[in-house]
Protein backbone atom coordinates (compact mmCIF):
# COMPACT_ATOMS: atom_id res chain seq x y z
CA UNK A 1 0.00 0.00 0.00
CA UNK A 2 1.22 3.46 -0.87
CA UNK A 3 2.04 5.75 1.92
CA UNK A 4 -0.21 8.79 2.53
CA UNK A 5 1.95 11.43 2.03
CA UNK A 6 0.06 14.02 3.24
CA UNK A 7 0.62 12.73 6.62
CA UNK A 8 4.21 13.31 6.46
CA UNK A 9 4.53 16.34 4.37
CA UNK A 10 3.57 19.98 4.80
CA UNK A 11 3.58 23.01 2.92
CA UNK A 12 4.20 26.03 5.32
CA UNK A 13 5.36 29.53 3.23
CA UNK A 14 7.19 30.24 6.85
CA UNK A 15 9.12 27.05 6.82
CA UNK A 16 11.54 27.19 3.42
CA UNK A 17 9.77 29.84 1.54
CA UNK A 18 6.59 27.62 0.92
CA UNK A 19 9.05 24.62 -0.46
CA UNK A 20 6.74 20.65 0.24
CA UNK A 21 8.73 19.64 3.81
CA UNK A 22 9.17 16.74 5.83
CA UNK A 23 6.46 17.35 9.10
CA UNK A 24 8.28 18.66 11.93
CA UNK A 25 11.56 19.38 10.07
CA UNK A 26 13.00 21.82 7.36
CA UNK A 27 14.16 18.88 5.08
CA UNK A 28 12.89 19.62 1.78
CA UNK A 29 11.06 16.81 0.03
CA UNK A 30 13.27 17.90 -3.19
CA UNK A 31 15.91 17.45 -1.28
CA UNK A 32 15.27 13.94 -0.22
CA UNK A 33 14.65 13.09 -3.68
CA UNK A 34 17.98 14.31 -4.67
CA UNK A 35 19.82 12.57 -2.43
CA UNK A 36 17.86 9.51 -4.06
CA UNK A 37 18.35 10.48 -7.59
CA UNK A 38 22.55 10.93 -6.40
CA UNK A 39 22.31 7.41 -5.59
CA UNK A 40 21.98 7.55 -1.96
CA UNK A 41 20.25 4.52 -0.27
CA UNK A 42 17.38 4.65 2.10
CA UNK A 43 20.14 3.66 5.11
CA UNK A 44 22.50 6.40 3.80
CA UNK A 45 19.85 8.84 4.25
CA UNK A 46 18.11 7.27 7.33
CA UNK A 47 21.95 7.65 9.18
CA UNK A 48 23.59 11.20 8.21
CA UNK A 49 19.58 12.37 9.28
CA UNK A 50 18.53 10.14 11.89
CA UNK A 51 15.00 12.53 13.04
CA UNK A 52 13.84 10.87 9.47
CA UNK A 53 11.91 7.88 9.16
CA UNK A 54 11.73 5.01 6.76
CA UNK A 55 7.92 6.36 6.19
CA UNK A 56 9.11 10.23 5.68
CA UNK A 57 11.62 8.55 2.80
CA UNK A 58 8.51 6.94 1.11
CA UNK A 59 6.47 9.29 1.56
CA UNK A 60 8.66 12.18 -0.52
CA UNK A 61 8.50 9.43 -3.44
CA UNK A 62 5.07 8.98 -3.24
CA UNK A 63 4.53 13.61 -3.02
CA UNK A 64 6.94 13.21 -6.10
CA UNK A 65 4.79 10.36 -7.92
CA UNK A 66 1.69 12.55 -7.71
CA UNK A 67 2.83 15.47 -9.01
CA UNK A 68 3.92 13.00 -11.87
CA UNK A 69 0.73 11.96 -12.37
CA UNK A 70 -1.00 15.14 -12.32
CA UNK A 71 1.65 17.00 -14.63
CA UNK A 72 0.36 18.09 -17.78
CA UNK A 73 2.97 17.64 -20.85
CA UNK A 74 2.41 19.98 -23.87
CA UNK A 75 4.54 18.62 -26.69
CA UNK A 76 6.51 21.39 -28.35
CA UNK A 77 6.27 21.64 -32.79
CA UNK A 78 9.67 21.86 -34.28
CA UNK A 79 10.94 24.90 -35.33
Amino acid sequence: MAPNWRERITVDTKILVGKPVIKGTRIAVEFVVDLLASGWTNEQILENYPHLSAEDIQACLAYAAELLHTEHVIPLQPA
